[in-house]
């Protein structure tokens, strides 16, 4: 409407009220000013008052200021009926943009159990190794349709659902709150004010076991990739599954995987090899040595039928884990017990299996490998 002015296409506006013109006095009288230099006068209808009028800007000053204060009256009562309502348990969900849910005549939530199936898979998949990346890829591959319908899911969208509380029956309120009733501006609440968890406000659809060893996993990830200086959690991809996994036994460093070129094409090869190896000026700071790729697949190989072999040792093993108070340990000892059971030896990498078992890898002096599983275990290997 403005540019409009400047062009020359309005010669007078008419609004209800200072209120709805403007935020505040400062912004009100500026337009008025802007305005009034063009020629164009604005007419407050509920105020009576004519810009262009020589007392307009006086009256202007006042009832803006007025109007101003009784914006802040109604957004601070507003604000007090919510969180009025938030210490009583009443539940708001906005369930449009909330996948698994919709809401029934008088306003509850209620499941939708096709949603919710995505829901469930995509916890699973996330215990079962698998990153936020890797699963909205692969949603989107087998068009597994979102909230609204679109087959578009981003590593965002997943990382927010697995750490939503909603999805186990609990409502945490007042996560987010205003700072600013002109500008309408919200920030995250870091304790500012107070926040509310009010507890089976709904239907789970998420078990709470579950829900609580998302939470776990998540923080194992990240303190692993924060430890190990991996810029990126979930790096590792079904292309490259040893990436952000294999650690130098030396300086704990990271292995990056290389390529060796040669003028003979036979010759050419994939390699893993510390990142700190030569990271001062091309000079060597770490002295450990490398592996090569198809090693680590082969390790893999040799450790999954060790477990195989050795399948009562280890059954006693998680069977005793299940009992224990870590809702993580309980969960990946289940886990393991599911896939061991009735398996027998493999002779080639099987990738989801690989990314439901092991944490990492850790090379020593380029000839021995030791394997950490999810479960705790280790095993050690001599790279062949």
């Amino acid at each position: 409407m403005i540019e409009d002015c400047k062009a020359g296409k309005i010669d007078v506006i008419i609004t209800k009220s200072i209120s709805r013109f403007s935020r505040n006095t400062l912004q009100c009288l500026n337009y008025v000013r802007m305005l009034k230099e063009l020629g164009i006068g604005v007419l407050f209808e509920k105020e009576g008052i004519n810009s262009l009028d020589g007392k307009g800007e006086v009256l202007l000053t006042i009832l803006s200021s007025l109007a101003q204060d009784e914006s802040r009256s109604i957004s601070e009562n507003c604000t007090w009926g919510i969180r009025r309502r938030f210490e009583q348990g009443k539940v708001i969900v906005n369930h449009t943009k909330f996948l698994g849910y919709d809401k029934d005549e008088e306003g509850n939530l209620i499941i939708n159990e096709k949603q919710a199936k995505i829901v469930r898979r995509i916890y699973a998949d996330y215990l079962n190794g698998k990153g936020a990346n890797r699963i909205a890829r692969e949603l989107e591959e087998e068009h597994v349709p979102n909230w609204n319908g679109t087959y578009t899911w981003y590593e965002g969208t997943i990382q927010k659902m697995l750490s939503n509380e909603k999805y186990v029956g609990q409502a945490l309120l007042q996560k987010t709150y205003t700072i600013d009733y002109l500008t309408k501006k919200r920030a995250k609440n870091n304790g500012e004010i107070p926040m509310y968890l009010v507890e089976d406000s709904h239907p789970a659809i998420i078990d709470e076991e579950i829900w609580e060893a998302v939470q776990l996993e998540m923080k194992r990830r990240k303190t692993f990739a924060e430890s190990n200086g991996i810029s990126k959690i979930d790096y590792a991809s079904v292309d490259n599954p040893f990436a952000g996994r294999v650690i130098c036994g030396h300086c704990n460093s990271i292995f990056g995987r290389k390529v060796w070129n040669s003028n003979d094409e036979r010759r050419r090869r994939l390699v893993w090899r510390c990142n700190k190896k030569y990271s001062v000026k091309g000079k060597k700071s770490c002295d450990s040595g490398h592996i090569a790729d198809k090693v680590l697949y082969q390790v893999f190989v040799n450790v999954f039928n060790t477990l195989v072999e050795n399948k009562d040792y280890f059954m006693n093993k998680w069977n005793k884990q299940i009992e224990d108070d870590d809702v993580l340990r309980r969960v990946v000892a289940r886990r393991f017990i599911d896939i061991v059971k009735g398996s027998q030896a493999i002779k080639q990498f099987d990738g989801d299996l690989y990314f439901k078992m092991v944490e990492k890898m850790t090379v020593i002096d380029g000839d021995k490998i030791v394997v950490t599983l999810l479960d705790g275990s280790e095993v050690e290997c001599l790279a062949e």
